[in-house]
């Protein structure tokens, strides 16, 4: 028996629905996957997501940008619309504000998976980080992250002898829930 669905008599729409929806909000995507697009443009999404996503958002996907880091955050549909929705609840209408929507709203494109767990990069989410052929795909908590493989890999060289040595000097002091 599953976690909450050991509990004789609560079997009824709501506690299923309690269920799902509980699983739902806490999932997470975490790993690493390279991946090679297709002549077409398609990432083929790792089959280990691929009945949670469907099962979270009906293979409904939205790939925006992320200009710091130079990679594309790819959000299952539900999850994204939690974005948006905080996004439009700021009360900010400084110039600032509305150009950073502007700007996300711009770089943002809803995709789906197809039958065989493909998504389609657009073309311009995909100049926008130099992503030609070879990529990394990154469970990043509730949503991934599309890198080409040539920033990924140096990015990764770079930030892990930083953290490192960050960590060797401060992991006493830090409370992360385990030790390294």
């Amino acid at each position: 028996m599953g976690l909450l669905g050991s509990h004789v008599g609560f079997c009824g729409p709501t506690w299923c629905n309690f269920q799902c929806n509980f699983f739902k909000a806490n999932r997470m995507f975490s790993g690493t996957t390279s991946l090679t697009l297709d002549a077409k443009g398609r990432i083929a999404i790792p089959a280990r997501y691929r009945a949670q996503l469907n099962e979270l958002c009906g293979g409904k996907l939205v790939i925006s940008y992320n200009p710091f880091d130079k990679c594309l955050p790819i959000y299952p549909h539900d999850e994204w619309v939690v974005c948006e929705q905080k996004m439009e609840a700021k009360q900010d209408n400084s110039v600032k504000f509305r150009s950073l929507q502007r700007f996300l709203y711009a770089h943002t494109n809803e995709v789906e998976m197809d039958s065989n767990g493909r998504v389609l990069v657009p073309q311009l989410s995909r100049d926008e980080i130099d992503l030609e052929k070879d990529a990394f795909l990154i469970g990043h908590g509730k949503k991934f992250e599309l890198w080409s493989a040539e920033t990924w890999l140096q990015i990764r060289e770079k930030e892990d002898k930083e953290l490192i040595e960050s960590l060797r000097s401060s992991s006493e002091r830090m409370d992360i829930g385990f030790s390294l």
